[in-house]
């Protein structure tokens, strides 16, 4: 038998070893970890939905409505009324023929890659994709080709050095550990001249790009019927799940082939009416948009000349790279004693050598938390100067 506290061992040694915080009360800007206040930035409740009243009591209706459980899958008898609306509601905010509604984003994708490409097909996924593209890819079976990331020039050759008569080209729209957005308008212009499709993750650009918070496809003003839009609704909208939109065809090839929509049961109808309470706060306060890029530039502002790398990023996510991942825990366990909390991202998540604090904004937020953090940050860089001159 396998040796497991050998191995636990060895992530201990190389600093890979993760745990579990424990979160008491409602989500909110500061929250109660393992018995202390802390102020989060460790949260994707980017816009402060995840306690709005509006939505808790559209859930709490739900439930005396329709009590707590689905019942079966959608395909038998779980498919609600709630779950129906929700889905025209979906694709009409995001300017689609259809949507389909997911337990979660992992599931969406692991489902939605095998249905749409397998043996014999080729898939195109980008080096930085989250990892339930990935598994996704992996699942499908089709040959995988993994381009630099956001190359779009590689792509292309890539794309037109294949044979297969089935493309599909896999991206996050916002990468979740770098925060920067893809190249939009090239992977639809190589979707169209490559005969392609594209599944874009645009899990931490929904609700929180756009006008409107419509997602990042919005932002950059792309349209085409050759990109699946696929959104996740326990981060921007604050409560759970998520969903695909594109063409009507698709979305019902979906319904028949993705096998993590069709062999689990359904989510309770009250979380889909929480999604759609969501959806009309995020179409009506785009102060909450105002205020997320707000505090995004004056991080930014208060953190430039340190000794770490910020990497340029327009959203809620901040990655200040730190390098070695001992030196990552040394500098988020620096902030947790000054009251804040960002979590060190370390291999396998990230590449080796870049283990980084992964800073997370939101609006529920105040100026004074965001200073708070930059004061922890500039304390700790000066701390850590000094320490290495002494060595």
């Amino acid at each position: 038998m396998r040796d497991f506290t050998a191995g636990l061992q060895a992530l201990d040694e190389a600093g890979l070893r993760r745990r579990r915080r424990t979160v008491d009360g409602p989500q909110g800007a500061v929250l109660d970890v393992d018995g202390r206040p802390l102020i989060a930035f460790a949260s994707n409740d980017y816009l402060g939905l995840a306690n709005h009243p509006a939505i808790a009591d559209a859930a709490i209706h739900a439930i005396q409505r329709y009590g707590v459980g689905a019942g079966a899958s959608h395909l038998i008898s779980g498919h609600h009324a709630e779950h129906a609306r929700l889905e025209d509601e979906l694709a009409a905010f995001v300017g689609a023929e259809r949507a389909l509604y997911f337990s979660t984003g992992y599931m969406a994708n692991t489902g939605i890659v095998p249905a749409l490409a397998g043996r014999g097909d080729a898939v195109f996924s980008d080096a930085l994709n989250h990892a339930c593209l990935i598994d996704g890819a992996r699942l499908s079976r089709a040959d995988l080709h993994v381009y630099p990331h956001a190359d779009m020039a590689a792509l292309d050759a890539a794309l037109r050095a294949s044979p297969a008569s089935h493309r599909l080209i896999l991206s996050d729209a916002v990468f979740s550990m770098d925060g920067d957005i893809a190249p939009l308008h090239e992977l639809a212009a190589l979707a169209e001249r490559h005969d392609a499709l594209v599944l874009l993750d645009d899990a931490h650009g929904f609700g929180v790009l756009g006008p409107h918070g419509e997602g990042a496809l919005a932002h950059a003003g792309v349209r085409s019927d050759r990109i699946l839009y696929l959104g996740t609704l326990g981060k921007a909208a604050g409560v759970s799940g998520a969903f695909v939109a594109g063409r009507a065809d698709i979305v019902e090839w979906l319904v028949q082939r993705a096998r993590t929509y069709i062999f689990t049961t359904a989510t309770p109808p009250m979380l889909a009416a929480a999604v759609r309470a969501s959806l009309e706060v995020i179409r009506a306060d785009d102060w909450r948009r105002d205020r997320l890029r707000a505090h995004a530039r004056r991080l930014r502002d208060g953190l430039a000349g340190l000794p770490w790398r910020l990497l340029p990023s327009e959203g809620a996510i901040q990655p200040l790279v730190i390098g070695e991942n001992t030196a990552a825990l040394r500098v988020m366990a620096s902030l947790l004693d000054r009251g804040c909390w960002a979590p060190a991202i370390r291999p396998p998540t990230v590449p080796a050598g870049t283990a980084r604090l992964r800073i997370t904004l939101s609006a529920a937020h105040t100026d004074l938390h965001v200073d708070t953090l930059v004061s922890a940050l500039v304390d700790t860089a000066a701390s850590a100067t000094t320490a290495a001159r002494a060595a």
